[in-house]
């Protein structure tokens, strides 16, 4: 079997050579990193990252053929390789849309794929509702609209009740009153002006809880999170979510979907997710006409969980035949 092959059974492409990589200043202070790789006439297509704040792998550009795409991948203010690294000023929802849109311009696209998971699929829904026109389509997993109903159901009361043990070790570190409001209190803690020494274990004790729920195959006492990357994953996610995603609204992704009429979409949705459980993806799919829902029955949120990866693969695959 030959290398193409055997990846392609396992659900994902080979990694694809070369990467053109470089730098774009976006204003206020942000410069983003990008890669451009794949075919250069390809289908383009843009990959969204989780968090906000998570920053992008190099798995990310391996769920897309690269005999068939464009494929452009990069990390969003204050994070992965942009610059300055874990900074919240100028790092809203806004920011981020205009941003793709300056990447866009910026290589020469007009209309592209847009593919994004978790955080990721916030940021797509968000991307398709400012700018529908330049959007071929949709592939989202673990929808997230980063509604109060969501937030709480990590935050407060939900997720806690299947992870007592993960719970205890996010919030046994506040004090009572914070345990009423983690998100409010962790970002209290995060962004007080602590130096990165001082605010590490908190913003590891972060990480750790959003780790240990990701996958069902991850046992939580094997999580171990890297602090230089857990720094910006969670301050940049308590900024976001006590902030309510910088969103007009709440559940405005889920109720403005009037656009979306017009643009096809996927959405390959763990069963058993307990980051963003399914009932969000349920729900949007019920005023989103044209696009399916797929329900992976043996998997959590994380995206390299197999059922996940092959579901993925068949929407990228399925729309580079419809757009080539």
């Amino acid at each position: 079997m030959d290398t193409l092959r055997s990846h392609r059974r396992l659900g994902l492409y080979p990694p694809t050579t070369p990467v053109h990589t470089g730098f774009l200043d976006v204003g206020q202070g942000h410069s983003l990193y990008y890669e451009d790789c794949g075919r250069p006439d390809g289908v383009p297509v843009i990959t969204l990252h989780g968090g906000p704040g998570g920053g992008a792998a190099p798995a990310m550009r391996r769920f897309f053929d690269p005999r068939r795409y464009r494929i452009i991948v990069f990390d969003q203010r204050g994070c992965g390789r942009s610059r300055p690294y874990s900074l919240l000023e100028h790092n809203t929802t806004a920011h981020l849309v205009n941003d793709i849109e300056q990447l866009r311009s910026h290589l020469g696209i007009h209309k592209w794929l847009v593919f994004g998971g978790s955080w990721g699929a916030t940021l797509g829904l968000a991307y398709a509702r400012a700018c529908p026109d330049h959007v071929l389509g949709l592939v989202l997993r673990g929808v997230f609209a980063c509604t109060r109903k969501e937030l709480d159901w990590f935050y407060r009361d939900g997720a806690n009740r299947l992870f007592p043990d993960a719970w205890a070790r996010l919030t046994d570190r506040l004090t009572p009153a914070e345990r009423e409001r983690v998100i409010a209190a962790y970002y209290e803690r995060l962004t007080s002006g602590a130096s990165l020494d001082e605010r590490r274990e908190d913003a590891l004790a972060w990480s750790s809880w959003e780790s240990a729920l990701i996958s069902m195959s991850v046992a939580p006492h094997l999580v171990n999170p890297d602090p230089h990357r857990s720094d910006a994953l969670a301050r940049i996610e308590a900024h976001y979510f006590h902030h309510g995603g910088f969103l007009e609204r709440d559940g405005i992704l889920l109720e403005d979907t009037a656009h979306l009429a017009d643009i096809p979409g996927v959405i390959v949705q763990g069963r058993y997710d307990m980051v963003t459980p399914p009932r969000t993806a349920w729900e949007l799919s019920k005023s989103w006409p044209g696009v399916q829902l797929n329900f992976v029955a043996d998997a959590g949120h994380a995206a390299g969980e197999p059922g996940t990866v092959d579901g993925l693969v068949r929407a990228t695959d399925m729309f580079a035949r419809r757009f080539a």
